[in-house]
């Protein structure tokens, strides 16, 4: 059995801006620290893990070197596969300026955007090899909104019907034998909400 505790980065100025960031590597800003902060604690308090594997971008290794720092892991392993959406030419946008741009229609258009469906796949693809090569163990890992949503809804699908997950949320998947199940999803309390 594999525990996997999944984390969405601590908030950054776009998400404050509501800026697409995809794969733009953005910076946690000083309320995101504290938050990774709260939630580093938290994790401190709810039992021992084994690993910490971040997303390769900014905001989730500056989240998984704080929850390293404090559960006193050696490293964080990072690994690109778990990086956010790549959101083509709307990385940086609002959606005012998306819409002034391309139209109200612009999620119709092409605009160089990863498919869901590529995410996801990607997303699952890493969190199956993960059951299989850290059986037994209990797994951090720090990724980034839509790609741990569309995993989710693509592993649970009965489970997750939307996709939204706040940052420094917390969801817990167990694989048993190859069937998952989640035990704690898109979970704050950590923050006081």
């Amino acid at each position: 059995m594999t525990t996997i505790g999944l984390i969405r980065h601590g908030i950054t100025e776009w998400n404050v801006l509501g800026r697409s960031q995809g794969i733009s590597d953005i910076p946690l800003n000083e309320i995101g620290k504290q938050q990774v902060v709260a939630l580093a604690n938290r994790l401190s308090l709810e039992g021992k893990w084994d690993i910490i594997v971040t997303s390769d971008l900014l905001r989730a290794k500056e989240t998984g070197q704080i929850i390293a720092s404090t559960l006193n892991f050696p490293s964080s392993w990072f690994d690109e596969r778990i990086r956010e959406i790549n959101c083509g030419e709307i990385e940086g946008t609002t959606e005012e300026e998306r819409i002034k741009k391309w139209g109200s229609n612009w999620r119709e258009l092409n605009l160089g955007m990863e498919s869901f469906e590529d995410v996801s796949k990607r997303g699952y693809e890493f969190l199956a090899e993960l059951a299989t090569s850290y059986n037994d163990k209990r797994v951090l890992v720090v990724s980034h909104g839509a790609l741990i949503g569309l995993t989710l809804k693509r592993l649970l699908p009965e489970k997750f019907p939307s996709t939204h997950i706040e940052n420094t949320s917390l969801t817990i998947l167990i694989n048993n034998k190859s069937t998952w199940d989640c035990t704690l999803y898109n979970c704050t309390q950590h923050l006081g909400e």
